[in-house]
């Protein structure tokens, strides 16, 4: 049956992967990205690309319209955007925090509060986290406020569904590891991931179609390298 799914971050590397793999499934797809672009230019019948700023207060009322008069309900939502920022902590100021924050924390939160009461029984929520932000890992100088921002949604996801766990709506929390995006790029200049965007596309797709079955308010660590 066809689903109707939301993703964030849909400009390039695993958003615009996850749009084109969906689609090609058959399911209703908004696309949400400050560039749309790429999107688009795909030309699917079954995909809406909206031009999106997740620190917008109006863009988040713009996809609450539509969702209301077009779909009436959410099956999937995939908080996927993300900002990275590689810089020494001694150079990083308040204002680079909250920018990241703005992003990766505040937007992925808002777009989840606006998106619940469209949500019912077996709708999954999943939001894309980072290795660097699970406790214990190995992490990195020069990403604090990017992991320490993957990290708090780590635990916001376990918040949730412990607050809405008689809902029967659903919180993962996926922490990936290296993938070959242009985000990695910025973070690890020269670094060769493992992991192609699209490799990764396809196991979110299937478990967000599927894990809601399985997990809830849990942190997956998808990632072939240790720690």
């Amino acid at each position: 049956m066809s689903k109707h799914i939301v993703i964030t971050g849909t400009s390039r590397g695993i958003g615009y992967e996850l749009v084109k793999l969906f689609a090609k499934q058959g399911h209703q797809v908004l696309a949400l990205s400050r560039n749309d672009g790429p999107i688009k230019a795909l030309k699917l019948n079954n995909v809406k690309a909206f031009c999106f700023d997740l620190g917008d207060a109006e863009a988040y009322r713009k996809v609450e319209d539509f969702i209301s008069e077009q779909w009436g309900r959410v099956d999937v939502l995939i908080n996927n955007a993300g900002q990275v920022l590689n810089k020494p902590f001694a150079q990083t100021t308040v204002s680079d925090f909250e920018e990241v924050y703005r992003t990766n924390v505040f937007g992925m939160a808002e777009l989840t509060r606006t998106l619940i009461p469209f949500m019912a029984k077996n709708s999954h929520v999943i939001t894309m986290s980072s290795m660097g932000g699970v406790q214990g890992s190995m992490k990195f100088p020069g990403l604090s406020a990017y992991s320490s921002s993957k990290a708090a949604v780590i635990t916001l996801t376990e918040l949730l569904a412990e607050e809405y766990k008689d809902s029967g709506i659903s919180f993962n929390v996926l922490a990936l590891g290296a993938v070959q995006t242009e985000m990695l790029e910025e973070a690890f200049p020269g670094y060769k991931a493992p992991i192609t965007p699209e490799e990764i596309a396809d196991y979110i797709v299937d478990f967000s179609l599927k894990g809601q079955k399985f997990y809830n308010g849990k942190l997956l660590q998808v990632s072939n390298s240790t720690p």
